[in-house]
Protein backbone atom coordinates (compact mmCIF):
# COMPACT_ATOMS: atom_id res chain seq x y z
CA UNK A 1 0.00 0.00 0.00
CA UNK A 2 1.52 3.29 -0.57
CA UNK A 3 1.46 6.20 1.92
CA UNK A 4 2.29 9.79 1.45
CA UNK A 5 3.41 12.18 3.48
CA UNK A 6 3.26 16.20 3.66
CA UNK A 7 6.55 17.29 4.56
CA UNK A 8 8.61 20.57 4.59
CA UNK A 9 11.43 18.62 6.25
CA UNK A 10 11.69 15.27 4.94
CA UNK A 11 11.78 13.33 8.08
CA UNK A 12 8.32 14.79 9.65
CA UNK A 13 4.66 15.47 8.93
CA UNK A 14 5.08 18.80 9.42
CA UNK A 15 3.36 20.65 6.61
CA UNK A 16 -0.54 21.64 5.57
CA UNK A 17 -0.98 19.65 2.45
CA UNK A 18 -1.78 22.73 -0.17
CA UNK A 19 1.68 24.43 1.70
CA UNK A 20 3.84 21.18 1.32
CA UNK A 21 7.27 21.64 0.01
CA UNK A 22 7.73 18.14 -0.54
CA UNK A 23 5.56 15.27 -0.56
CA UNK A 24 7.23 11.53 0.67
CA UNK A 25 5.65 8.59 -0.98
CA UNK A 26 6.90 5.10 0.79
CA UNK A 27 5.08 2.03 0.50
CA UNK A 28 3.85 -0.23 3.25
CA UNK A 29 3.34 -3.79 3.71
CA UNK A 30 3.67 -6.11 6.73
CA UNK A 31 7.01 -6.88 5.62
CA UNK A 32 8.38 -3.29 6.07
CA UNK A 33 8.50 -0.07 4.31
CA UNK A 34 10.34 1.51 1.66
CA UNK A 35 10.77 4.87 0.29
CA UNK A 36 9.24 5.16 -3.31
CA UNK A 37 9.94 8.91 -4.25
CA UNK A 38 9.55 12.59 -3.25
CA UNK A 39 8.02 15.20 -5.61
CA UNK A 40 9.24 18.39 -4.79
CA UNK A 41 7.17 21.70 -5.42
CA UNK A 42 8.14 25.32 -5.74
CA UNK A 43 6.30 28.52 -6.60
CA UNK A 44 4.23 30.32 -3.76
CA UNK A 45 2.55 27.52 -1.54
CA UNK A 46 0.92 29.88 0.77
CA UNK A 47 -3.04 29.92 1.05
CA UNK A 48 -4.43 32.37 -1.55
CA UNK A 49 -7.21 30.57 -2.81
CA UNK A 50 -5.70 29.28 -5.61
CA UNK A 51 -7.42 25.82 -5.66
CA UNK A 52 -5.18 25.04 -9.28
CA UNK A 53 -2.13 24.58 -7.29
CA UNK A 54 -3.79 21.66 -5.47
CA UNK A 55 -3.86 19.35 -8.53
CA UNK A 56 0.02 18.34 -9.11
CA UNK A 57 -0.07 17.50 -5.67
CA UNK A 58 -2.96 15.27 -6.49
CA UNK A 59 -1.92 13.85 -9.49
CA UNK A 60 1.21 12.83 -7.24
CA UNK A 61 -0.63 10.80 -4.42
CA UNK A 62 -3.14 9.32 -7.00
CA UNK A 63 -1.81 5.86 -6.56
CA UNK A 64 -1.80 6.43 -2.50
CA UNK A 65 -4.19 5.09 -0.45
CA UNK A 66 -3.06 7.24 3.06
CA UNK A 67 -1.83 11.18 2.84
CA UNK A 68 -0.64 11.96 6.35
CA UNK A 69 -0.46 15.99 6.71
CA UNK A 70 -0.17 18.93 9.78
CA UNK A 71 -3.23 20.23 7.97
CA UNK A 72 -5.86 19.96 4.87
CA UNK A 73 -8.45 22.35 3.63
CA UNK A 74 -12.56 21.60 3.53
CA UNK A 75 -11.99 21.17 -0.18
CA UNK A 76 -8.55 20.12 -0.70
CA UNK A 77 -9.85 17.15 1.72
CA UNK A 78 -12.98 16.76 -0.40
CA UNK A 79 -10.61 16.31 -2.92
CA UNK A 80 -8.46 13.66 -1.63
CA UNK A 81 -11.55 12.01 -0.40
CA UNK A 82 -12.65 11.90 -3.82
CA UNK A 83 -9.82 10.09 -5.02
CA UNK A 84 -10.21 7.63 -3.14
CA UNK A 85 -7.84 8.88 -0.77
CA UNK A 86 -7.68 8.32 3.12
CA UNK A 87 -6.26 11.90 4.58
CA UNK A 88 -4.95 11.59 8.19
CA UNK A 89 -3.95 14.55 10.16
CA UNK A 90 -0.95 13.95 12.15
CA UNK A 91 0.05 16.02 15.24
CA UNK A 92 2.82 17.22 17.03
CA UNK A 93 5.40 17.09 13.79
CA UNK A 94 5.43 13.26 13.80
CA UNK A 95 8.36 11.88 12.36
CA UNK A 96 7.50 10.10 9.20
CA UNK A 97 9.58 6.96 10.43
CA UNK A 98 7.35 6.73 13.52
CA UNK A 99 4.65 6.40 11.12
CA UNK A 100 5.73 3.80 8.94
CA UNK A 101 6.63 1.41 12.12
CA UNK A 102 3.35 2.17 13.87
CA UNK A 103 1.22 1.40 10.62
CA UNK A 104 3.67 -1.55 9.93
CA UNK A 105 2.44 -3.30 13.05
CA UNK A 106 -1.19 -2.25 12.57
CA UNK A 107 -0.80 -4.02 9.58
CA UNK A 108 0.64 -7.60 11.08
CA UNK A 109 -2.17 -7.39 13.48
CA UNK A 110 -6.02 -6.66 12.87
CA UNK A 111 -6.11 -3.76 10.93
CA UNK A 112 -9.58 -1.10 11.70
CA UNK A 113 -12.08 -1.82 8.45
CA UNK A 114 -11.32 2.13 6.96
CA UNK A 115 -7.39 0.38 7.21
CA UNK A 116 -8.63 -2.63 5.38
CA UNK A 117 -10.06 -0.78 2.58
CA UNK A 118 -7.45 1.92 2.17
CA UNK A 119 -5.06 -1.62 1.22
CA UNK A 120 -7.46 -2.88 -1.02
CA UNK A 121 -7.39 0.57 -3.20
CA UNK A 122 -6.85 -0.30 -6.83
CA UNK A 123 -7.30 -4.07 -6.47
CA UNK A 124 -10.23 -5.47 -8.40
CA UNK A 125 -12.92 -6.39 -5.62
CA UNK A 126 -13.65 -10.26 -6.19
CA UNK A 127 -17.20 -11.17 -5.16
CA UNK A 128 -17.43 -15.32 -4.40
CA UNK A 129 -21.39 -16.20 -4.39
CA UNK A 130 -20.70 -19.44 -3.74
CA UNK A 131 -19.44 -19.30 0.14
CA UNK A 132 -22.21 -16.68 1.32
Amino acid sequence: MKVAFATQDLNRVDAHFGWAKNIAIYEVSQDGYQHLQTVSFDGELKEDGNEDKLEPKLEAIKDCSILYVAAIGGSGAARVVAKGIHPIKSNNCEPIKDILVKLQQILNGTPPPWLRKAMNKGREKIVNFEEE
